[in-house]
Formats: C-alpha cells, structure tokens, sequence
C-alpha cells in the first residue's frame, strides 16, 4: 500500500471527511522518484466545527504522526469545516524543486 493510500485510509477511518483530497508533489523536490515524501491534503470534516486552524491541524498531525515519522518529510494542509468547502481554493507555493 503506498503512502497516499495509507494516508487516506486513516483520515476516512478516524475524521469520516465529507471531502478528502490528497496529492503527492514530491516530484517538485530532490527526492527519488516514487518517494512520497511531500503531500498536500484538502479535508473538511465535521469533527473541524468549532476548532481552531492550529486545532485541525494537531489532529490531523496526530492521525499521521507514523507516517511522519516514517518518511513523510512535507504536508500542506487546508482544514475545512462542510460549511467551508465551496468558499475555499487549495493554493500551494511552488518550489524550487531543491535549486538554490
């Protein structure tokens, strides 16, 4: 099972998301090919309603802390409540891809 899979599987199990995207942009960096080290993630969800951004985010981190541990080296998030989904745009900084 790869990365974004797993990925996928624990933020369905535990936050059940209206609305789950995930992309791996780790080909923009210095990292072997397949690596997977760099994902971006759109998420709305019920358990977001009321939280705070920093809040979302600790539990997502929480529900990845393996896989960040284990590899996972970025992770862009955009945390959502239902409500939100239709009034926001996922945008990401493009890098360099490990040009100085």
């Amino acid at each position: 099972m790869s990365r974004k899979q797993r990925i996928q599987q624990l933020l369905e199990e535990k936050l059940s998301p209206v609305l789950l995207t995930i992309d791996d942009f780790s080909h923009e960096h210095n990292v072997p090919a397949a690596g997977e080290s760099h994902i971006t993630i759109r998420i709305a969800c019920q358990q977001f309603v009321g939280k705070s951004q920093v809040q979302r985010h600790r539990l997502v981190y929480s529900i990845l802390r393996a896989e960040l541990q284990g590899g996972l080296h970025a992770l862009q998030l955009q945390t959502l409540t239902p409500d939100a989904v239709d009034q926001q745009e996922l945008s990401t900084p493009r890098c360099r891809g490990g040009e100085k």
